[in-house]
């Protein structure tokens, strides 16, 4: 598969090793990610806060295991924002889900093992049918992972919105009775995690998108002026990486 080149590029965006140590915390308020150790690691993360995704992922997957982050990370990024086919996003998806699952027989107290395979289950539903991977038992394994990554990594502001996102679409598709007795899904714990998410992560364009995306799901027209009003504090963010910019762009298309 090609690798479409990110379409925003800035002097911003291109870090030195300094530089991102000092701004790690903030970039990294979402993942809870820790400082990469060793040289190549750092180059990789270097990539791919430029939006130099191929590069990360390639730089990652060389590091091995401890690259996996990174290389999970780019490779969610360019199947989410980047390609075009669907195909290309399945198989960049499910490859992470995969790389995933042989991580956490290995590193089972590394919550990225745990949150980058939910994610790509997640976004791999997304692009098949929620329903068709609710039947086929994905929900679960999706819930699972977001909870160990939390347990990992109580900080983790992207697992919180995850668990949103979760207890939003089983909702908005089998309704609330049937997603509260099969799924455990219900519409107040889908907003604990959005509001925890901005507690841990207040300038979070993603957790804003995703939140207004929530409360359209689960109060239509009641709840509009209030998804509005997220999508435009979103869109008008300013980005310090390319993921913040592809977030932010998101934003000011959903605002629109």
């Amino acid at each position: 598969m090609a690798w479409r080149a990110f379409p925003y590029p800035s002097a911003e965006f291109d870090y030195t090793a300094a530089r991102l140590k000092r701004a790690w915390a903030s970039l990294h308020a979402g993942d809870a990610e820790p400082w990469p150790h060793g040289g190549a690691l750092v180059a990789a993360w270097l990539d791919f806060h430029a939006g130099r995704f191929e590069q990360a992922a390639r730089a990652g997957l060389a590091a091995g295991l401890d690259g996996y982050a990174v290389a999970n990370k780019a490779t969610c990024m360019q199947a989410v924002y980047l390609d075009a086919r669907q195909a290309d996003k399945v198989a960049r998806l499910r490859e992470v889900a995969a790389r995933c699952e042989r991580q956490q027989e290995e590193q089972a107290a590394n919550a990225a093992a745990f949150y980058w395979h939910a994610y790509a289950l997640g976004r791999l539903a997304q692009q098949i049918s929620v329903l068709e991977a609710l039947a086929g038992g994905v929900a679960g394994k999706v819930r699972a992972s977001l909870e160990t990554t939390l347990r990992l990594a109580p900080q983790h502001a992207d697992a919180h919105i995850a668990l949103g996102v979760y207890h939003a679409e089983i909702i908005d598709k089998v309704g609330a009775l049937v997603a509260g007795l099969t799924y455990g899904a219900s519409q107040a714990t889908a907003l604990r995690h959005f509001r925890q998410a901005l507690v841990l992560n207040p300038s979070s364009a993603i957790a804003r998108v995703e939140y207004a995306r929530a409360l359209v799901m689960l109060g239509g027209r009641a709840r509009a002026a209030e998804a509005q009003a997220l999508r435009d504090e979103a869109a008008a963010s300013t980005p310090h990486d390319a993921m913040e910019r592809l977030d932010i762009e998101r934003a000011r298309q959903e605002a629109a």
